[in-house]
Order: structure tokens, then sequence, then C-alpha cells
């Protein structure tokens, strides 16, 4: 009984360390409303010349106010494969790179993994389909992780805007069934995104990446 008691005590203190976390990553995250300043306010240059490293720069809450002020882009803009790049920021957010790189592709460990793009194809008038890229150690590129895409009102920000959305829950099970991202525009190659997922607090806790682009041509999922 008295290792049952220690296991379940140590338990407990790792489940509100990750609870006392995830409230910090939150709060790091800033005020959900837009603060009112223009994309070249916050970037300090003008949008069209922005890069993913002006993105970097930017605290956490920037980069949340960046995403709030950033335009809603088209859905049919987005056809064919684009780089992806996390955006650092918050205490999660080397656990977040972790689990990105290493958990998300298979659900479980893969070590020799890392996220390097998302997929895309427009469908319709407000659908369209995708994948997410991973490369491995050996050279492999692997497309999975096949995603549904939409617009719709965000439920990151309370900005009464449009997101181009990202949904998982389709075709992915586990963690990622409740995984959605959102995509909004800086510029014809630049765009901010931000994803979040049940188990980490859901569209409270957001975790901001890019879309960097021009797209390399579609290629498909693989089979």
């Amino acid at each position: 009984m008295g290792l049952i008691a220690n296991l379940l005590y140590i338990l407990g203190i790792g489940v509100v360390i990750m609870i006392t976390l995830n409230i910090i990553n939150v709060l790091q995250a800033g005020s959900k409303k837009p603060d009112g300043r223009t994309m070249e306010q916050i970037l300090g240059k003008k949008p069209e010349k922005a890069t993913y490293e002006d993105m970097e720069r930017l605290s956490r809450s920037e980069k949340m106010q960046l995403f709030y002020a950033a335009s809603t882009p088209e859905l049919n803009e987005f056809n064919g494969e684009y780089q992806a790049k996390l955006l650092s920021g918050g205490v999660l957010g080397g656990s977040s790179a972790f689990f990105t790189h290493h958990v998300f592709p298979y659900g479980k460990l893969t070590l020799n993994t890392k996220w390097v793009g998302k997929g895309f194809q427009s469908t319709g008038a407000n659908s369209g389909i995708g994948y997410n890229i991973f490369t491995q150690q050996n050279g492999r590129t692997l497309r999975i992780r096949i995603i549904d895409t939409s617009m719709v009102p965000t439920k990151i920000g309370k900005d009464g805007k449009r997101s181009f959305q990202i949904n998982y829950s389709r075709l992915n099970s586990g963690m990622i069934h409740s995984m959605r991202d959102e995509v909004r525009k800086i510029n014809n190659n630049l765009y901010i995104g931000a994803g979040y997922m049940g188990l980490g607090g859901g569209s409270m806790n957001p975790a901001p990446f890019a879309l960097i682009g021009p797209p390399k041509p579609w290629v498909g999922a693989d089979k």
C-alpha cells in the first residue's frame, strides 16, 4: 500500500505541475482581445517585407497580437506544400516543440522525426484537404496526419474575424482528434498560425507557428 500511495502522490504532484504550467502559458499569451495595433506597429516594419525571423523575435503575447492583427486569407489561396516552422515562446514552448516533432507524427515517441510543413488542396468553395509533412533522419519524407480545412469564426481570439481552420477530427484519433489550427495572413508568402488541442486547454492555450511560401506543388498524402 505504501508503494501505491507514493505513486499516487507523485502522479498528483505531476498533475498539479502540468496544470500550473498550462495556466502560466495561458497568461503569457496575453489578452485574447486585440490591442488595436496594426501588423506594422507590432512587427516594426511593413508586413509585406516581414519574414519568419521578424515574427520569431516577438514575445509570446506579441505573437498572439500579431495573429489578431493579421488578415483573413482566402481558402483557395492555400494550394501546395508550405514550409512550416514553430514560433517559440511561453513556459511550455520547449515541450510543445518536442511534442510536435517527436510525438505528433504517429502518436508515440519518434526521436528521428521533425515537422517541416503542411500541404493543402481546396475541394470546394469552403472546403479543402491536406496533410502534415515530416522528415526523418534517414532523409525520408512523410506526408501523414490528414486534415480538413475550411473558413470559420475564430475560437482563439475575441476579434470577430474568421480564420483558415485546419481540423484533425475526421481521420485522427487520440489526443490529435481534438487538434485544431487557425491560420491568418501576414503577406503572400508568410502566414501566422496557432494550434491547440483539448488536453492542453483548448483554444485558451494556442501554440503559434508560421507557414512559409511560395508553396511547392501538391504531392498528396502517403498511401
